[in-house]
């Protein structure tokens, strides 16, 4: 795709469009940036990728197309940017859980309470993550697994710490986990009439926690005295 040359326009730039955002506002890069990503993530998640347009991106942020290739030389790299900043942010949502608590039946309450978190966000953000039309394009491929694996990773060290179970067993059980909060949080999203989020949550929480304790040397929270 051909890019407009942008040598006679800026930031600054005044154009009044029908339902665009209102123009000629100048802003710093970082804000601008950050603006441009949110009418991208709104595009994207209405249409898709590939019905998204570049010029439609730029009429919802308000900003002339030029200004749009200025901070991202193509649609890809706008979509790896977003994918980029989702991820990050479902990361570090499933480390903040893991460091929480020190109770392990609480760290997995909150595990699937950060997924569940996740998808039920405005934005809907988690389509970009898990359902993205591009899973066959290597870079965006390489991105999901790796943020499936970051938090399998942060998964694995507590089991790891908390029992006798080896390093390669550790990640299969935290991919197993990953993998059970990614599922049910959006099978929950699509039926949400039907269970309270909480007792969503807390359903999956109790099934996981079944499965993990039953690991020896597993510690367990204290027992409740009489």
């Amino acid at each position: 795709m051909r890019r407009p040359s942008w040598n006679h326009e800026s930031e600054s730039t005044v154009t009044t469009t029908p339902d665009a955002r209102p123009r000629g506002t100048r802003l710093p890069r970082n804000a601008r940036r950050k603006q441009l990503l949110g009418a991208a993530q709104e595009v994207f998640v209405a249409q898709g990728y590939h019905a998204a347009a570049m010029d439609e991106i730029a009429e919802r942020a308000g900003v002339s197309k030029p200004v749009l290739y200025q901070h991202f030389p193509g649609k890809m790299e706008l979509y790896l940017a977003l994918l980029e900043q989702h991820a990050e942010e479902l990361v570090n949502t499933v480390q903040a859980a893991l460091a929480s608590t020190d109770d392990n039946k609480l760290r997995v309450a909150a595990t699937f309470k950060a997924f569940f978190q996740f998808v039920s966000g405005e934005g809907e953000a988690f389509r970009l993550l898990f359902e993205s039309d591009l899973r066959n394009v290597p870079a965006v491929r390489q991105r999901l697994e790796s943020t499936l694996h970051q938090c399998a990773d942060a998964i694995s060290q507590v089991i790891q710490e908390d029992t006798d179970i080896p390093g390669e067993d550790a990640h299969l059980l935290g991919m197993g986990l990953v993998g059970m909060a990614e599922t049910s949080a959006r099978y929950w999203l699509g039926h949400t009439g039907a269970i309270p989020q909480g007792t969503a949550e807390d359903m999956m929480a109790r099934l996981a926690w079944r499965g993990i304790s039953g690991w020896e040397n597993v510690r367990r929270p204290p027992e409740p005295t009489a």
